[in-house]
């Protein structure tokens, strides 16, 4: 799954990312549930290594989701985090910045909810909003936003030099992919609830978004906080991409459980 990983200073062109892509797995049934059998699998050691994350305290995850509308955030949480015990995991959203937050620079709303140490943080969508969104809109002017990229890149460097390790995922679907899905949300009653008319005016800006996200893919993807474009179309292969990535990151911490309290016997311990 490393054949995701965008290499620091490499230009990233969308176009050569086939969003269809199942990697080793074949585009049938059989694929489909063999992926499926290694998801399961992922997901239990993650639930292992999370209880160690915990019990260590040493070192946090940050994950990072982002990617067009309806290209899976939520659904990617939902079965790749099925395993992970909810108190030691927070997911956070970033909205339009409210007028306090505008007050300040644009990572102060996003520092304040970086993962404690032992914790693991998921953050749908995130700090790359403020140079998403801002300049397919052209609400930010262009130099600033290249200043920007020069200050994400070094407050997540501060991050990793600090014990946080992370790691972001670009969840890449063709466009459609992206006009089944909403469709979906006209036609399932059960999905309605995720209509945002919004999205539609958001579609017709899809190349400039899509530009927009390989300048950014382009640029933060570092040695100590990699991009992953994760092929997205099949949502059973993109939770396989996702959960390996996140599994190695956690593998590669080399967690020990904290020693037991010193004195203790516990061959001779009894409970009455």
């Amino acid at each position: 799954m490393n054949r995701y990983r965008v290499k620091p200073g490499s230009r990233v062109r969308l176009k050569d990312y086939d969003p269809d892509d199942a990697g080793d797995y074949k585009k049938s049934d059989d694929g489909k549930t063999a992926a499926k059998k290694e998801v399961e699998r992922r997901v239990a050691r993650l639930g292992q290594l999370q209880e160690r994350l915990y019990a260590n305290g040493s070192r946090s995850l940050l994950i990072v989701l982002q990617g067009m509308d309806s290209s899976g955030k939520d659904g990617t949480i939902k079965h790749v985090m099925s395993g992970v015990n909810p108190q030691g995991c927070k997911v956070v959203s970033f909205k339009a910045p409210s007028n306090d937050e505008l007050a300040r620079d644009f990572l102060w709303r996003v520092h304040r909810e970086v993962p404690p140490k032992g914790f693991i943080g998921i953050f749908n969508r995130s700090h790359y909003e403020d140079v998403l969104i801002t300049r397919v809109h052209g609400w930010v002017p262009d130099r600033a936003i290249r200043r920007r990229f020069d200050q994400i890149r070094e407050f997540e460097e501060m991050l990793v030099e600090n014990g946080t390790t992370v790691v972001k995922f670009f969840l890449h679907i063709s466009k459609k992919e992206q006009k089944k899905r909403l469709e979906e949300r006209i036609q399932d009653p059960e999905k309605r609830w995720k209509w945002n008319s919004g999205d539609l005016e958001e579609r017709k800006l899809w190349e400039k978004y899509m530009r927009a996200f390989e300048d950014v893919i382009s640029v933060t993807s570092t040695d100590c906080a990699p991009w992953y474009i994760v092929p997205a179309n099949r949502k059973w292969f993109r939770n396989l991409v996702v959960a390996d990535r996140v599994l190695h990151a956690l593998d590669e911490m080399k967690l020990k459980l904290p020693p037991h309290p010193p004195g203790i016997d516990f061959s001779k311990l009894r409970i009455v």
